[in-house]
């Protein structure tokens, strides 16, 4: 009887079918079509044009934060690893960058990825023993574990996958060309820069190699016993040393939204930690995707996730060149700190920093003014939605931020019992809430001059781009066994135009609780704004 019904239905679906066919119904649509003034259309009906951040395939990923442990043990050594994989069935290039908590590029290098492929790299291994991505064996029951030597014939690339990918630098006699460059890729860290990167992500201070030319004053990164940074991963034409500025964009970086990856931040530590959790990598797109190095077919977007490393002198290219998708800078996150079971709460944080291509890293006091990147809001709420704020009002951005204004570098853990950095919880003894989160900082002289809507705010007439991109990790923990980390929920997404320190809370464009009235209308909401807090809906 069930088959009969199906088969049934399936034949009605049918005629319906050839219905609507000899009808030629034309699809209802919620924008208007033609007239004087008005739209012929939707500005765009590609779904993947849009400024909101989601787990899809991507061309760059960013991991916000890690850290690692890398004097201890591997059994006891707190490590974060991150895996890349390759959803398409062309081969890509993966060009990784480790960044130091004040965002100074201190190692990259490439991971060539057959089609359909993954790679995993654990931080312990680089930053304890210098092996980017070491080999397992078995021999007579005993596992080695050993670096893929350079130039041995298994990191050779395979010839069928030269050509495998038409976007590859495959010009003869190109030093980029991908049959030579990517051959024999780095398995093993010489012994003395695995020492400077020890120091510079530990000490902040310049190595012998990492960071050379920097004078012995400048520091390139915050004091800590492990290291702390982030990662940024992108699809590139070949494999290259090259690091992020206006020739990467313009030679090497592609727009293939290809790239899925995720991380574990695992502290076996039973005195420290004695837990793990892990969390999808960011994801961000290129828009619109595809095309070889430099192609410029322009983008909706008014900047980008790289624009302050895109800018170029003269600019002859666009700012947007790289058509990353933007971050973020208004966040609503979860937290509980305490209680009976004592549960905790860090938020793990990246900031856009305010220097400019790697280049001159070292010049301009540089990176130390990505050490304190200004705050604009924190506002607490507990579980009876009383609210706490600390709040910065006048956000300066050049020179380094004023001693007593609320800072953080660009990418850091903090829990949310530092009242140093977050509001005070309120009296009334609850141990969880939400708080809202305006990171930006108040722009740069970095980033582009000219981004409209963007301005700095109460600055009528003002170009200058004043909101700065963010993420947002929630790392929960309890009980030195149980953990998860997730995103913070955005409220607006890198598109969205600033909000200014003081307004309404709440979803940015977003309807209020009680909406503004049209003209010649009054509206009364009942409990608002007067609203005490009392955990009664009103």
């Amino acid at each position: 009887m069930k088959k009969l019904f199906v088969l049934a239905l399936m034949a009605t679906l049918l005629m319906a079918g050839s219905a609507f066919a000899a009808k030629n119904i034309v699809p209802n649509a919620t924008f208007p079509f033609g007239g004087a003034g008005i739209a012929s259309g939707p500005a765009t009906t590609n779904n993947d044009d849009s400024c909101d951040i989601g787990v899809a395939p991507a061309a760059t990923l960013l991991l916000p934060y890690f850290e690692v442990d890398f004097v201890s043990a591997a059994a006891t050594a707190r490590t974060t690893l991150f895996t890349i994989t390759n959803t398409s069935r062309m081969p890509a290039i993966a060009h990784v960058v480790l960044w130091t908590d004040w965002s100074f590029a201190a190692l990259d290098f490439n991971i060539f990825l057959t089609g359909y492929d993954v790679q995993s790299i654990n931080l312990y291994d680089i930053f304890h023993q210098g092996m980017i991505a070491p080999i397992t064996t078995t021999t007579g029951g005993t596992t080695i574990t050993q670096p893929l030597p350079t130039g041995n014939p298994v990191n050779a690339v395979p010839a069928n996958n030269v050509t495998g990918n038409p976007n590859f630098n495959t010009t003869v006699g190109s030093s980029a060309n991908v049959a030579t460059a990517c051959v024999g890729l780095l398995g093993q860290i010489p012994q003395n820069y695995l020492l400077d990167l020890q120091r510079v992500f530990t000490t902040g201070q310049p190595g012998t190699i990492i960071g050379a030319t920097c004078a012995a004053s400048v520091r390139l990164g915050g004091v800590h016993a492990n290291a702390i940074g982030y990662v940024t991963v992108d699809v590139a034409n070949t494999c290259s040393t090259s690091l992020p500025g206006p020739t990467y964009f313009t030679t090497e970086v592609l727009f293939d939204n290809v790239l899925i990856g995720d991380y574990q931040d695992v502290n076996p530590n039973s005195t420290t930690g004695n837990y793990a959790g892990g969390n999808p990598m960011v994801h961000i797109r290129a828009i619109p995707e595809g095309g070889v190095a430099g192609s410029n077919p322009g983008t909706n977007f008014a900047f980008t996730f790289y624009d302050r490393y895109t800018a170029t002198a003269p600019q002859t290219l666009p700012r947007t060149i790289d058509r990353r998708q933007p971050l973020p800078s208004v966040f609503a996150a979860r937290f509980i700190q305490g209680g009976s079971t004592g549960f905790f709460t860090n938020y793990k944080i990246w900031r856009e920093g305010i220097t400019g291509p790697s280049s001159t890293a070292c010049t301009g006091g540089a990176p130390a003014a990505n050490s304190t990147l200004a705050i604009s809001e924190f506002v607490r709420f507990d579980e009876h939605e009383n609210a706490t704020a600390s709040s910065v009002t006048n956000v300066p951005i050049s020179p380094p931020i004023a001693p007593g204004t609320i800072t953080l570098p660009e990418t850091s853990a903090t829990n949310t019992s530092n009242t140093s950095v977050f509001p005070a919880p309120s009296t009334s003894g609850d141990v969880a809430g939400w708080m809202y989160l305006n990171l930006s900082n108040g722009g740069s002289l970095n980033y582009s001059s000219s981004r409209p809507g963007f301005g700095i705010i109460g600055t009528p007439g003002a170009t200058t781009r004043s909101n700065s991109q963010n993420w947002v990790i929630v790392s929960m923990f309890a009980e030195g066994r149980y953990s998860v980390d997730f995103d913070a929920a955005w409220l607006g997404n890198g598109c969205s135009a600033p909000v200014a320190v003081g307004a309404t809370v709440g979803p940015v464009g977003g309807v209020p609780v009680c909406p503004v009235p049209a003209p010649g209308l009054t509206v009364t909401c009942t409990g608002n704004p007067a609203y005490t807090g009392t955990n009664i809906t009103p």
